[in-house]
């Protein structure tokens, strides 16, 4: 088996869709970036990128390519996953936390987990999303921006 850890941050600015964990949040700001700027899903690929040896996410999709731009991050997760899978792999547990002032994201966790799971290919009781507040302490509690980590164990896939 292997760990990794992903981080990443998105500063929050208007005009842009607020886009988490595959789901849009209504807000009235969203998160600033190349892709759509998934907080989660980018720390969650850097977790899986990390477990394998295999740099983060701005070495796989880097924000000088075009063909990233406004790019659904369900789709990088997808690639990263499949990285895991030619190597012999598969995600025994993935544990994360967004860590957000506002918008309350409660709501959404449940539709967040499953769509993580389809995008992972496996069940959603192995996918595990968390959201706190940082009691309005920096830059996520003065809503300037959101992030987010993520822990993942990947497993050898079990052979018949």
């Amino acid at each position: 088996m292997r760990i990794g850890h992903g981080y990443d941050v998105h500063q929050l600015v208007a005009e842009r869709q607020l886009i988490l964990g595959g789901v849009e949040v209504p807000y009235s700001l969203g998160l600033l970036g190349h892709s759509d700027a998934d907080v989660l899903l980018h720390a969650i690929c850097d977790a899986i990128l990390g477990a394998l040896g295999q740099g983060d996410i701005g070495k796989h999709f880097p924000d000088t390519d075009a063909a990233y731009k406004g790019i659904s991050s369900l789709k990088l997760l997808r690639h990263v996953v499949d990285l895991a899978a030619g190597q012999g792999y598969t995600i025994g547990n993935l544990d994360s936390t967004i860590i957000a002032q506002r918008p309350k994201l409660a709501p959404y966790i449940g539709e967040m987990v499953d769509k993580i799971a389809v995008a992972c290919a496996v069940s959603a009781s192995r996918i595990n999303v968390k959201a706190t507040t940082t009691e309005e302490l920096g830059f996520e509690g003065r809503g300037e921006g959101i992030s987010a980590h993520a822990v993942v164990l990947l497993q050898r896939v079990a052979e018949d």
